[in-house]
């Protein structure tokens, strides 16, 4: 028997119906080679006898192969790259180890039948352990509304790669909105599967209402009623606000797990949808409701970055306080700068104050807050990318905790913190650390900053008020 050791390292993949006596008998003589030669790889690939058919349709028509029998066997260069190079079936695989390695099989018919029996077992065992591994690893739950926005669209892969949540954590992501949008939900879930993110355990589209929530650890409230002057009044909008966040409070008492977290975030009334949320939905727990300010606070950073020529990733510190889709104030007073190139050097992480690198002081105090409109005119636009960001933010700090000395500004329930009335939800800085956030009451604020939260507490303030009168008239 003479054996010809070859030049190019090559790896054989050997794929074949776990119940398939001739591949059986292949493998056999495959791991034999392996066994006798130092630059001889195998690569096993067993198949389901139901799926064999449709993988085997897949792999050739993605290779351009002809090959309609199992095994199918083909040889791939390991230090060349490129597709594969088609071997054929078990014969063709025989009369190359004649060729190359002057050996051959001689292996019986029962012999083959045995193995191929004891393939299929095996295969089955391990098959249903994965599933029983599987199965011990519980995704998280997480509920997004009015799935069919683009915001959604944007967010499912920032949720899906591992970035937000950690990549040892399995998710599902539940779609829902009204009937009417199921064929884009429909659309969403087969893009998303087509992704074949490594951690999304599944992605489904619901339509029912009574469906929503089930055994939800997350809720990502998206939905929004904007609000048009000329069409309807303020009061009108908050009705449908009121009756949106009835329904969803409801079915999250009675559907989510007991420790849901709900992210409000959208266009408009976020701060009272978070309030609303809590107030009808008494079991929520307070501290696991979070109106998402960041899309603001990104804007804000990037406005600073363009005045002063630096990127805006070291702009760090800006607040946002008070009605993050209504009125809201930016505060500039806590800001710092990380990498600005100015006459006073230090190192990298050394911060500047970001009031005392801006010369043009009539620019803080005037143009920044006037440009209070074209801030929220850039939020309201955006087709999806800052707010989804936004909200993957937010969810990564809550579960991981926030850069360590940094500021976030969220929207919370606020208890009398910085002397604004209590009831109300609020954007704040805060901290997050091991699974929870807390506002930062440390951070002092001067009188200016104190009269303007006052202001600005009044419109929260105003929206809770006909809120919570339209749902005593209803009753009624």
């Amino acid at each position: 028997m003479s054996q010809i050791f070859p030049f190019v390292v090559f790896s054989l993949a050997f794929t074949g119906k776990a119940n398939c006596p001739y591949y059986a008998k292949a493998e056999l003589l495959a791991d034999y080679l392996q066994a006798s030669l130092p630059d001889f790889r195998v690569h096993k690939i067993l198949q389901h006898p139901d799926k064999w058919e449709q993988w085997l349709h897949d792999i050739c028509e993605m290779n351009g192969w002809e090959h309609r029998q199992s095994p199918i066997i083909w040889r791939e260069l390991l230090d060349r790259g490129g597709k594969g190079r088609l071997l054929g079936g078990v014969n063709d695989f025989l009369e190359h180890a004649q060729r190359y390695y002057g050996i051959t099989s001689v292996m019986l018919d029962e012999e083959m039948l045995d193995i191929a029996e004891e393939n299929l077992k095996t295969y089955i065992e391990i098959e249903k352990e994965e599933e029983e591994i599987k199965s011990l690893v519980k995704p998280l739950q997480i509920w997004i509304t009015s799935a069919s926005s683009p915001v959604c669209y944007q967010l499912i892969p920032l949720l899906a790669n591992g970035e937000v949540f950690g990549m040892t954590t399995d998710i599902s992501i539940h779609l829902f909105d009204t009937d009417k949008f199921k064929e884009i939900l429909c659309g969403i879930v087969m893009e998303a599967e087509d992704m074949a993110f490594p951690l999304l355990r599944s992605i489904s589209e619901h339509t029912e209402i009574h469906e929503a929530f089930v055994q939800a650890d997350i809720v990502i409230v998206l939905d929004d009623v904007l609000l048009n002057h000329e069409v309807q009044s303020l009061e009108n909008c908050i009705r449908e606000v009121s009756k949106i966040c009835q329904v969803y409070a409801s079915l999250i008492e009675k559907n989510a797990k007991s420790e849901v977290r709900v992210i409000s975030s959208g266009k408009s009334f976020v701060n009272l949808k978070a309030m609303l949320i809590m107030t009808y939905g008494p079991s929520i727990k307070p501290e696991n409701v979070i109106a998402v300010a960041t899309s603001w606070e990104s804007v804000a950073k990037a406005m600073l970055a363009r005045k002063l020529n630096m990127n805006a990733a070291g702009v760090k510190d800006v607040i946002v306080w008070g009605n993050i889709t209504g009125r809201n104030y930016i505060d500039l007073s806590h800001a710092k700068l990380y990498g600005y190139d100015c006459a006073i050097w230090g190192p990298a992480d050394f911060p500047r104050p970001l009031l005392n690198m801006i010369h043009d002081s009539e620019w803080v105090h005037s143009e920044l807050q006037s440009a209070q409109s074209s801030l929220s005119s850039q939020v309201n636009r955006c087709v999806g990318m800052l707010p989804a960001h936004a909200v993957a933010t937010v969810l990564r700090y809550w579960y991981h905790g926030s850069p360590p000395g940094e500021v976030v500004s969220v929207g919370v329930l606020n208890t009398g913190q910085f002397c604004v009335p209590e009831g109300i939800v609020f954007s704040m800085p805060v901290r997050f650390q091991n699974g929870n956030w807390e506002v930062m009451t440390e951070l002092e604020i001067n009188e200016t900053t104190q009269e303007v939260l006052g202001c600005v507490a009044h419109e929260l303030i105003q929206e809770k008020q006909i809120a919570l009168k339209e749902t005593e008239e209803m009753h009624h």
